[in-house]
């Protein structure tokens, strides 16, 4: 019977704490997506982490300095959860991947990104150091995330091109000018 209890108590904190972390990751980028024009966005960002097909993964791998989906994803080797959500958020380039001809054989290739959801992905990435790094967070960490898997990752070399540059920028000038960079290309409508 303990030990029943005790389960069914670490579910629940689990519950809690990454309703938790995902609500505040949630609000961080809003409040990104707000300071560059992204109202709507930055309201609806990662609302599928809500149901159930991605919130049960949270609370079983629940860790607090790291995603649950890569706990999960070694494990078993994939995750149900990443899998349900980069097919319902834009903002991942994941999304942005599609199968085509190329020199007589097929290839995954990476599709361009529209501009509002490179910026949604930058402030995801933001929020993400953020909230895993806490206090110790800095500017240079999206851009040593990205740094890390940007040669083997399958993206549109114009968007790639363009994340590297936004982070670096970030990285060497700090929110305030990067956000202002990143309202022009909005105001633009492409990169």
């Amino acid at each position: 019977m303990k030990e029943k209890m005790n389960f069914q108590d670490k579910t629940i904190n689990n519950a809690c704490k990454h309703f938790i972390t995902i609500t505040h990751h949630k609000w961080v980028v809003m409040k990104g997506c707000f300071r560059v024009g992204l109202f709507k966005q930055g309201l609806l960002h990662d609302m599928s982490k809500y149901s159930w097909a991605e919130f049960k993964t949270g609370v079983q791998y629940y860790q607090g300095n790291r995603s649950p989906n890569a706990a999960e994803k070694e494990e078993k080797g994939y995750s149900s959860a990443w899998l349900h959500h980069k097919g319902r958020n834009k903002h991942h380039f994941e999304y942005w991947m599609d199968v085509a001809m190329k020199k007589d054989n097929w290839k995954v290739i990476g599709v361009k990104m529209p501009v509002n959801y490179l910026t949604e992905m930058v402030m995801d990435r933001i929020a993400a150091c953020k909230i895993y790094q806490g206090k110790n967070y800095t500017d240079d960490m999206p851009y040593a995330y990205f740094e890390r898997s940007k040669e083997y990752i399958t993206m549109h070399p114009e968007t790639k091109e363009m994340l590297d540059k936004i982070l670096m920028m970030l990285k060497e000038k700090g929110e305030k000018k990067t956000f202002a960079f990143i309202r022009e290309l909005l105001k633009n409508g492409t990169y």
